[in-house]
């Protein structure tokens, strides 16, 4: 079994975002880098799970600069094969998805793994651009998978219950707080990840959907008002009126 597990680079949770360029871009200076906790811990460690359980090979994928490495190594650390990374400085989601896809295409996966979104642009689009452009299924928000055979059953959340889906190898989807528990790599990991393949492939072109106008950063946080406990007309018409939650 061939399982492809796509990661990203994003900021660390603690960082503290500014923007440059006109607010075009993040500001890079001094930001720490993490891999997507989404790809690491949920959706890399369940594609380990099954090539542990089955046999094959589980190959990372990545688009992005040289800098990117060092997350590369990473996933390698907690027990990946190999590793792609698509040598290109940003783009689109668009622009990602169809990168991934041609390596995909070309490496004939069985499985196509994707954190259920990134913790900087919280969008979920890659994957099932991906899945689209690869005429596979896709499954979203997995939180339990069990496979026999070619065969997965696949749980994930919806509102107010849960759905159980059947299908079929190939297919994509993307994983959910649930699907995995987050390994560390130990030293023999890291030690052995060293020596591991990481082949880096040029990007093929792509016609941008999109572009960038601006980011914009929420507005800030308010103080905390206080009302008398004796003044709850005044509490109501506050949360009608100003937080508009009842």
């Amino acid at each position: 079994m061939k399982l492809l597990v796509c990661v990203s680079k994003t900021p660390d949770t603690t960082t503290k975002i500014a923007f440059t360029g006109d607010n075009t871009a993040l500001d890079t200076q001094g930001v720490q880098y993490i891999m997507n906790p989404y790809d690491e811990w949920y959706a890399l460690v369940r594609a380990l799970e099954l090539k542990e359980a089955a046999g094959g090979t589980v190959t990372i994928i990545n688009v992005g600069a040289a800098s990117n490495d060092t997350v590369i190594r990473k996933g390698l650390a907690i027990g990946a094969d190999d590793a792609i990374r698509v040598d290109a400085e940003g783009g689109s989601a668009y622009f990602v998805a169809k990168q991934i896809a041609e390596q995909a295409k070309a490496g004939g996966y069985d499985m196509v793994f994707f954190g259920k979104e990134t913790i900087d642009y919280n969008g979920s689009q890659i994957g099932s651009m991906v899945a689209e452009m690869l005429d596979m299924p896709f499954v979203s928000y997995a939180t339990k998978m069990d496979v026999s055979g070619n065969t997965a059953t696949i749980s994930r959340d919806i509102e107010g219950g849960q759905e159980v889906v059947e299908l079929s190898t190939p297919f994509a989807l993307s994983a959910a707080k649930g699907l995995a528990e987050q390994r560390i790599p130990n030293m023999r990991g890291i030690m052995m990840a060293k020596r591991k393949p990481l082949n880096v492939v040029p990007a093929v072109a792509v016609d941008e959907k999109v572009s960038i106008v601006s980011y914009a950063l929420p507005p800030a946080k308010s103080d905390c008002r206080y009302i008398d406990a004796e003044s709850m007309d005044e509490l109501v018409e506050l949360l009608h009126s100003e937080a508009k939650v009842i």
